[in-house]
């Protein structure tokens, strides 16, 4: 089987084409296998794409530990990435993925995607921390001293607790940065261990933020995850966030037989 492998800010994917439908995404020690860095090609998630009536296409997206996965932000961008390499689409698509449509643009050189993201219009607090659903279910905390923060004991702490522990639930943690955005970690359940990046938890933070601050209006908010920079384009109108799109480099890594 011939495969790719993408990466979207550090966010990265072992990639099939499958639409032919040969590749059977059931298979959890298979695509543990996969994705294992030391014994396979290693990565944080599986993604095949796959035909789709009235699309562009499918995304099935799987976590590293083998089971199917909600929306991935980065991994919908290199999907689109990976669809324009074969030609599937040119500059603009409408794709389906596990949480529905998507729209996505794509620039002339291919490696910055521009992915339109559900709407959102809950958000709750947990404590001091915000708990908000961007296709995933994400924790947002605030902290101090980022860089030391010992990310896979913390957010374990917490994806594990009473609350979270039989659906899982993504932690991020935040620090604001002197331009406005946001410096952001993430602990992934699925992956169980922190990820270089989160596309559906940077959406998150940039909202959960705009929420805090009561932001009313357009914005658009840098972050930097420890694996690049994203920024998160939306709109909030007091209630609702729309107009939604999380934004950044998606980029093709190599590809071989496996």
């Amino acid at each position: 089987m011939h495969f790719y492998k993408y990466q979207g800010a550090g966010n990265d994917f072992v990639v099939f084409d499958n639409r032919d439908l040969k590749i059977d995404h059931a298979r959890p020690e298979w695509i543990q296998q996969l994705c294992n860095r030391r014994f396979g090609i290693g990565a944080d998630g599986l993604i095949l794409l796959e035909n789709a009536p009235g699309y562009d296409f499918k995304m099935v997206y799987c976590n590293a530990d083998g089971q199917p996965g909600t929306m991935c932000g980065n991994g919908g961008r290199c999907a689109v990435a990976f669809a324009k390499y074969l030609g599937i689409i040119d500059s603009e698509t409408n794709f389906l993925a596990l949480d529905g449509p998507h729209y996505a643009s794509i620039s002339a050189k291919g490696n910055w995607v521009s992915l339109q993201m559900i709407d959102v219009d809950q958000i709750e607090k947990d404590g001091e921390a915000w708990v908000l659903n961007t296709g995933s279910p994400h924790y947002i905390c605030m902290t101090e001293n980022l860089h030391n923060k010992d990310m896979f004991t913390e957010g374990r702490a917490i994806r594990y607790n009473d609350t979270y522990r039989d659906q899982g639930i993504n932690v991020n943690f935040v620090e604001p940065l002197n331009n406005g955005g946001f410096a952001v970690r993430t602990y992934e359940r699925g992956v169980e261990d922190e990820t270089l990046a989160c596309g559906t938890g940077v959406t998150a933070v940039a909202l959960a933020m705009a929420k805090a601050g009561n932001q009313i209006g357009k914005h658009i908010t840098p972050i930097k995850a420890r694996g690049g920079e994203l920024q998160i384009r939306f709109h909030y109108d007091g209630t609702r966030f729309s107009d939604i799109f999380l934004e950044g480099p998606a980029e093709f890594v190599f590809q071989g037989d496996i």
